[in-house]
């Protein structure tokens, strides 16, 4: 039920940063996944399990949103169903155009369904390896919860760091639950050089992505509050900080609309903060809470905002650049994106 896919949205390489795996499975999987486990499914067949989620994407309510994570996080709850999903993830995002991908999960998530969080890690990091798409896991801990809970995350993230994880992240509700309440946990990835991108400035303010800079992120997750101090004198040079800092903005335009962070796709500040040099680009989030596809997301972009076919490459080339993989697939990314567009006669930025 997401927009629909052009030809030139699906022919353009893209660089994916920024998917959860619970939020992004296909739907006839978590059909399946559900009748296997003998869980309860919100709909009568396939087709209507799909009409389900589109109408909680358009809710317009972040709460009735995130109805869906608890039904995918119990249908994904063992080691097979986890392994399934992240194979399938990476082999969607390969045939959507993702020349590298990185998918984020909170495995301790599904401890509270009998998976304790290294086997959660170990089946994931094995069904992304089954892809041939160069790909990583980052380790998600919840915001809302006790600062203990965070440095447990931290350590499973560590322990996995090199067999498949590639970084770090806060998520969950933003509002109410400050980065600063996990600020040692953050020191202490900081400290074993695992990368931090950290889920900021989406349903609170544009202070909170200059708190996540300032707490270690090399990237942040939305960041669109951002686009509030461009009309603020007294803040505008916070841009200049971020764009000194090299600070990377993973912004999901439809997930945003569907959450309440920004009005239509068409006024998302997707395009003003590009304008204003801010190092930024584009992805799905939620392909199943949000009914869309990396694809589907660049169409969106084309058809209602200025941006053009060479912005979006340019992104690819800077989301390439800030990816956490190794530096070999980085550059392999960002040659095949160059190639694509000179293939075009479309000139991109060094």
């Amino acid at each position: 039920m997401h927009d629909p896919e052009t030809p030139q949205a699906q022919a353009l390489p893209k660089v994916l940063l920024h998917e959860h795996l619970d939020g992004g499975l296909r739907v006839a999987t978590l059909y399946d996944l559900l009748q296997r486990r003998g869980l309860a499914v919100p709909a009568a067949d396939l087709a209507a399990l799909e009409t389900w989620f589109d109408t909680n994407a358009h809710a317009g309510s972040l709460p009735k949103y995130l109805e869906g994570f608890a039904l995918t996080v119990a249908a994904m709850a063992t080691p097979e169903a986890l392994a399934r999903v992240a194979y399938e993830a990476a082999e969607d995002a390969r045939a959507d155009g993702a020349l590298l991908a990185e998918f984020r999960v909170a495995p301790l998530l599904f401890e509270a369904h009998g998976v304790d969080g290294d086997a959660a890690v170990e089946a994931i990091a094995d069904g992304l390896r089954r892809s041939p798409l160069p790909s990583g896991l980052i380790v998600c801990a919840m915001r809302q919860l006790p600062e203990v809970q965070t440095f447990r995350a931290l350590e499973l993230a560590l322990r996995w760091q090199g067999c498949g994880v590639v970084g770090f992240d806060l998520a969950g509700p933003e509002h109410g639950h400050p980065l600063t309440d996990h600020a040692d946990a953050l020191a202490a990835a900081r400290a074993a050089d695992l990368p931090l991108t950290l889920h900021a400035g989406e349903a609170d303010g544009a202070d909170r992505v200059l708190e996540a800079l300032q707490l270690g992120a090399r990237r942040v997750g939305h960041g669109v509050r951002l686009v509030d101090v461009l009309s603020d004198p007294a803040r505008v040079a916070w841009l200049d900080t971020v764009r000194d800092a090299a600070l990377h903005l993973e912004v999901c335009p439809t997930s945003n609309v569907h959450t309440g962070a920004a009005a239509s796709v068409a006024a998302h500040p997707i395009t003003a903060l590009w304008r204003a040099g801010v190092s930024l680009s584009y992805h799905t989030d939620n392909r199943l809470m949000s009914c869309l596809s990396h694809s589907s997301e660049a169409a969106a972009l084309l058809r209602e905002t200025p941006l053009a076919s060479s912005d979006l490459l340019a992104m690819a080339v800077q989301a390439a650049r800030h990816s956490f993989l190794g530096a070999d697939a980085r550059a392999a990314a960002e040659m095949q994106v160059r190639a694509f567009a000179a293939e075009r006669g479309l000139p991109l930025p060094d």
